[in-house]
């Protein structure tokens, strides 16, 4: 019995779906987070959504969202979010780990686990 076309429209889209994520911009940002966070399973909850908000917009929208607005504006906003996410990451590494960019996420530390400092670390002057 040969599947259903339904069944094979879902496996070719999530195939090419899949396929196209593996090493792109929003598998590389979700491992830049997860890497800056010790919550790897709340940092897969938002990207997993924004995956599947996106897509829903993208499959109900067509390309009807493109004559709304105009493609050039949702680069520029798209690019703007990378430039963000990016500064933050540059500036928490530069103050001390790229944890320290996220540390509101993870408990306010700077430690990975989100713990205080050890006692020995705290007594060093500040720089």
């Amino acid at each position: 019995m040969a599947p259903s076309p339904e069944l094979l429209l879902l496996g070719s889209t999530f195939s090419t779906v899949f396929l196209a994520e593996l090493g792109d911009k929003t598998q590389l940002a979700t491992m830049a987070l997860s890497g800056s966070s010790d919550r790897p399973l709340l940092v897969f909850a938002g990207s997993a959504s924004a995956l599947v908000l996106a897509s829903f917009v993208g499959a109900v929208a067509g390309g009807s969202l493109a004559r709304v607005v105009p493609t050039d504006l949702l680069q520029l906003l798209a690019a703007v979010g990378f430039l963000v996410i990016g500064l933050r990451l540059l500036l928490g590494a530069i103050r001390g780990g790229p944890v320290a960019a996220y540390s509101g996420i993870n408990g306010g530390g700077t430690e990975p686990h989100g713990g205080d400092q050890s006692a020995a670390a705290s007594q060093v002057p500040p720089a």
